[in-house]
């Protein structure tokens, strides 16, 4: 990378920064029920990434155990249960399956 392109990076970095802190976020706050949605943006983009790493691989769809741990991990997050319930679960179901599978 060059040092041009780095600097614009940093520059549009800063710029998207401000735009939501300036523009975006007075706009949200006269906005409640917008201001919720966009605050599970976030959330939402990093469970999209999840999923996609868990069933996929390559070019194609990956259907096993670590789906049925994910959904229990989904259900439990879902009922509010609390992180090491969630994260505990979904290992031992994940772990049964492959014990029965293989």
């Amino acid at each position: 990378m060059t040092t041009l392109s780095i600097v614009m990076l940093t520059i549009a970095a800063w710029g998207q920064r401000l735009v939501g802190a300036f523009l975006i976020g007075p706009w949200l706050e006269k906005r409640p029920i917008l201001a919720r949605a966009a605050g599970l943006i976030p959330a939402a983009v990093v469970m999209a990434v999840i999923v996609q790493l868990t069933v996929a691989r390559g070019s194609s769809l990956v259907v096993d155990e670590r789906l049925a741990g994910m959904s229990v991990a989904a259900v439990l997050v879902w009922r509010r249960a609390p992180f090491i319930v969630v994260v505990l679960a979904a290992a031992v179901v994940t772990a049964s399956f492959r014990a029965l599978v293989g």
